[in-house]
């Protein structure tokens, strides 16, 4: 290894904003004139792309921070379901793959001053090649911020159980997503009870919405769904619902929600029309490729709520619709330019960088 100092940034859970925090670190250590360097070594968000699967994060980490490594160096294991499967029948070598991930990171490391390395997944994501990012922070010589969640105190077993694991090489907590109400409970009992344990809090970030969800024209897109309304497609989905209930009580069920779209069948016009009713839905995702009919797409017009189309089947539809809303917005260089302030304005970003 070589001894350029390199910040690992890993998470209690998927979708904690790790990504987000991880290149703006980067960056925010660039506008401090450093040369830095990135890389994921287990690329876990994936897609196709010209054939071959890639993560996605290393793309934009390539394009916000103007880097020119290959994406192979970057994200040495695509640590895809294929890739697990052959794992766990004993066809992937775990000491190869250890070797790959070292020459890929000490090439990096060579021509920087300094490196940042995003975790896959959660902390334990890699246990069945023994690369969790607790193997990956010892590996690589990394120290490592751990980004949390924080809605009640319980969410702090899960922070406990990774200081643990990380031991000394954990240099602090960053808490992300923190709302209003959870933040003075995290303030003024949570912080404390950590650093009373030994264990740093670098800042909470709030839980902000333009991070958090995606908008209606994201998730149309990431669902390949077709837009059958002319309404504006820029509010925030936060949430999914699925409408399998008679027409009464699914509108029972949808004025509870907020920031929420409903997933239903193209053919239930019950569902569709108590959805169209509630003030919380934002929006109407019909599976089975069946259109609806001519007075939900006016009733939708009426409340200029968009109607999404989708040829797969609901369960399917529900499949995709939660991973494109839990892993929040779609990633692009606006994300990380938000979550640069967040940071700047709530983090004691020196003692991170």
């Amino acid at each position: 290894m070589t001894d350029t100092p390199t910040t690992l940034v890993t998470a209690t859970g998927d979708s904690a904003g790790k990504t987000a925090i991880t290149i703006a670190l980067a960056r925010l250590a660039a506008d401090r004139d450093r040369s830095v360097g990135y890389m994921k070594p287990k690329g876990t968000r994936l897609q196709s792309n010209v054939g071959k699967t890639l993560d996605q994060d290393p793309m934009l980490a390539r394009e916000v921070l103007g880097l020119d490594a290959e994406m192979h160096q970057m994200e040495p294991v695509v640590y895809s379901p294929t890739f697990v499967e052959g794992a766990i029948r004993g066809t992937e070598d775990a000491g190869a793959l250890r070797d790959r991930i070292s020459e890929e990171y000490n090439g990096i490391a060579a021509d920087h001053d300094q490196v940042f390395v995003e975790g896959g997944g959660s902390w334990t994501t890699g246990g069945v090649v023994d690369l969790t990012d607790v193997d990956v922070a010892e590996l690589l010589d990394a120290n490592v911020v751990l980004v949390a969640e924080y809605g009640s105190p319980n969410d702090l077993d899960e922070v406990l159980a990774a200081a643990d694991a990380f031991g000394d090489r954990l240099a602090g907590i960053v808490f992300n997503k923190v709302s209003d109400d959870a933040f003075e409970s995290l303030d003024q009992d949570g912080i404390p009870f950590l650093e009373s344990k030994g264990i740093t809090v670098f800042g909470a970030l709030p839980y902000e919405k333009e991070l958090a969800g995606v908008t209606v024209g994201e998730l149309a897109d990431e669902l390949g769904a077709e837009l059958l309304t002319d309404a504006p497609t820029d509010p925030f989905v936060e949430r999914f619902l699925v409408g399998a209930m008679g027409g009464d009580e699914a509108l029972r069920y949808f004025r509870r929600a907020r920031d929420a779209a409903v997933i239903t069948g193209g053919d239930r016009a019950d569902v569709q029309t108590a959805a169209l009713d509630a003030s919380g839905v934002a929006c109407l995702v019909l599976t089975g490729g069946h259109r609806p009919s001519g007075a939900v797409l006016g009733k939708a017009a009426d409340a200029g709520k968009p109607v999404l189309a989708v040829n797969t089947d609901t369960v399917t539809a529900i499949d995709r619709a939660e991973a494109v809303i839990r892993g929040g917005r779609t990633r692009d260089v606006r994300t990380v330019d938000r979550m640069a302030e967040l940071l700047d304005a709530n983090v004691d970003i020196e003692a991170l960088i």
